[in-house]
């Protein structure tokens, strides 16, 4: 199983804790950067959440990755 693969699962099995973790992180970024980049900052966030959303459906019931070669 690749590291990506790896993040997937773990992105599928907490997806709201990740979340979380975007937002908190671009809000930081933000703070950081006095809010220069909040446009392009809420943009990433809401891709990432939209990753995250997409990865939740793909994890089904079965386990990631079977069946496929490497």
């Amino acid at each position: 199983m690749s590291i990506v693969d790896k993040v997937k699962q773990m992105l599928g099995q907490h997806s709201d804790q990740a979340k979380r973790g975007v937002e908190k992180g671009g809000d930081m970024f933000d703070q950081k950067t006095g809010g220069k980049y909040s446009d392009k900052v809420d943009k990433a966030q809401e891709k990432a959440g939209d990753y995250i959303d997409r990865g939740e459906g793909e994890q089904g019931g079965g386990t990631p990755g079977a069946g496929q070669p490497r």
